[in-house]
């Protein structure tokens, strides 16, 4: 890569140091395992694009000053942690009962009400927005790997883009355990506790948003 574009030794060290961060269980990859196991790995993409564009702004936000303001006025994110995470919650119950859109039906043939592709996306894109770990994470990371000797617009699209894939190639591997647990529950018979397994993981992440 050019080093008019980039500085290539910051590069080489934001990448591991990236996926490390992005690997490690966190509200984001616990919501992909979840649908994953819930609803398959194909469905699952739609709350993937949403939490990517949420991570994508967080990240841009973080480096040109405007999550600073944000952790100054945690007040801002009120509505959207709380709301957010008691629809999740919600949505949890409902599947630990065997009940709603996201449940798995004890018949694997049957063919279940399906969550919309705007609803799934919405869930990923709150999550991303509404942690503010999150956003204290992006600025305590990126900063120091931008050179200021260097154009900033090639230096961040250059790191979001790689925060990006790191971030889908990461929610792909959970969401992928996900439906591997799925089918290895689905074989013995436990769709129901598969349910409440799913079900306890995704309140979980509405307590965690809420609470976070």
């Amino acid at each position: 890569m050019p080093t008019a574009l980039i500085d290539t030794t910051m590069l080489s060290l934001f990448i591991p140091t990236f996926f490390l961060v992005s690997v490690t269980p966190g509200m984001c990859m616990t919501l992909s395992m979840t649908l994953g196991m819930t609803i398959g790995v194909k469905r699952s993409l739609h709350m993937m694009w949403g939490e990517l564009i949420g991570v994508g702004l967080v990240a841009i936000a973080s480096v040109i000053g405007v999550a600073a303001m944000m952790l100054n006025y945690p007040s801002i994110f009120q509505v959207f942690k709380y709301v957010g995470g008691a629809y999740l919650a919600f949505l949890g119950v409902q599947m630990w009962r065997s009940r709603g859109k996201m449940a798995i039906p004890e018949d694997d043939d049957a063919s279940p009400s399906e969550a919309s592709a705007w609803s799934l996306a919405t869930q990923g894109f709150v999550t991303a927005i509404a942690n503010p770990k999150g956003w204290a994470f992006m600025i305590s990371l990126l900063p120091p790997f931008i050179n200021p000797k260097l154009a900033l617009p090639s230096q961040l699209s250059v790191l979001v883009l790689i925060i990006l894939l790191t971030e889908f190639s990461c929610l792909m591997l959970y969401a992928s355990g996900g439906r591997t647990l799925r089918r290895f529950l689905q074989q013995r018979g436990n769709v129901q506790l598969l349910n409440r397994v799913a079900g306890t993981l995704m309140v979980g992440v509405g307590v965690w948003l809420a609470l976070g």
